[in-house]
C-alpha cells in the first residue's frame, strides 16, 4: 500500500510542505483515466509510463529515473491522466500540488523550459503518427529517434574536445554544434556531451550549454533556464550570449571544470 509521509523544506523564499510517496515494485502511482491534481518528481528508484492496450495489457512508453518528473499535465488542464505510471523498483516520489508547482516555476525557470521541450517533442511524435496512419501531413519535422537510455558517454581523442580536469576524461565535440548537459528521458533529448559521469553533485542542467564552431573559431553559449552558471576562465557567461573559446581556456559548467583542447 502506498505510504505517504510529510516533511518540511525551506526554499529561497519561504518554507513549504510536500508529500513523499514511497512505492514498492509493481505498485501504481495512478492509472490511465484517473483524475489528478498533483505532479511528481522521482527522488529515488524508477517508474514506467504505460499506455493501456487492453485488459491487463500495457505498452511501456518511457522509463523515468531520479530527477525526472511526470504528471505535470494534471496541473495545467482538468483532464484525466493520459497514461498510467507504475513503480519498477522501490521508489520514492516527491508529490507536488498546484500552489507548490506555481512557486517552483517562479523560482526555477529550468522546470518551465523542460516542460515546454517535453510538450514540443510530444507534438512532433503525434504529428509523425498521424502521417504514418494516413492523415494530413504538417510542416512539423518528425521526432528524432530516441537514443538508448543509459548509453555510454562519448569518450575518445577527437581533435576538438573538453578534458575534465580532475579525472582526465575526454569529451570530443560533435561537429559544428555540440550540446552539453545531462540525459533527459522526460523530453527524450540527450546531449552530445553527457557530463553525468563526472557530475556527482548534479550541478549540470539537462541542457546546460552549447558549443558552436564558426569557421576556425569556437564559441560557447549558456542555454535558457540553466542553473549554476557557465564560466570561461572564471568569468560567468550571460545566458544566450556566445563567448569565444580558445585552446587552453578553462570552461566550467556548474561545478565541473574542464579545459578546451584543440589539436
Amino acid at each position: 500500500m502506498t505510504q505517504k509521509t510529510v516533511f518540511k523544506t525551506t526554499g529561497r523564499k519561504s518554507a513549504s510542505r510536500h508529500n513523499i510517496v514511497e512505492l514498492e515494485p509493481g505498485e501504481w502511482i495512478f492509472r490511465e483515466g484517473d483524475l489528478g491534481t498533483e505532479m511528481y518528481i522521482v527522488q529515488d528508484g524508477q517508474v514506467e509510463i504505460l499506455k493501456t492496450l487492453g485488459e491487463d495489457q500495457f505498452q511501456q512508453l518511457l522509463v523515468l529515473e531520479r530527477g525526472d518528473f511526470f504528471g505535470e499535465m494534471a496541473l495545467l488542464e482538468d483532464l484525466p491522466r493520459a497514461a498510467g505510471v507504475r513503480a519498477l523498483q522501490p521508489t520514492k516520489l516527491l508529490e507536488i500540488n498546484g500552489s507548490t508547482f506555481d512557486q517552483m516555476l517562479r523560482e526555477n525557470p529550468e522546470i518551465a523550459v523542460r516542460m515546454m521541450r517535453a510538450l514540443s517533442r510530444r507534438l512532433r511524435e503525434t504529428d509523425a503518427l498521424v502521417r504514418k496512419l494516413g492523415g494530413q501531413p504538417s510542416q512539423a519535422a518528425p521526432a528524432p529517434p530516441m537514443p538508448e537510455v543509459g548509453r555510454s558517454p562519448r569518450v575518445g581523442n577527437g581533435p576538438e574536445r573538453l578534458v575534465h580536469n580532475k579525472s582526465g576524461m575526454e569529451f570530443p565535440l560533435a561537429g559544428s554544434e555540440t550540446t552539453i548537459g545531462r540525459k533527459d528521458p522526460v523530453t527524450g533529448i540527450y546531449p552530445d556531451i553527457d557530463l553525468s559521469p563526472v557530475d556527482q553533485q548534479r550541478s549540470i542542467s539537462r541542457r546546460h550549454a552549447k558549443i558552436y564552431r564558426r569557421g576556425e573559431k569556437f564559441f560557447v553559449a549558456e542555454e535558457i533556464g540553466t542553473m549554476n552558471g557557465t564560466f570561461v576562465n572564471g568569468e560567468r557567461l550571460e545566458t544566450g550570449v556566445p563567448s569565444e573559446m580558445k585552446p587552453g581556456d578553462e570552461v566550467r559548467f556548474g561545478v565541473i571544470e574542464t579545459r578546451f583542447v584543440l589539436e
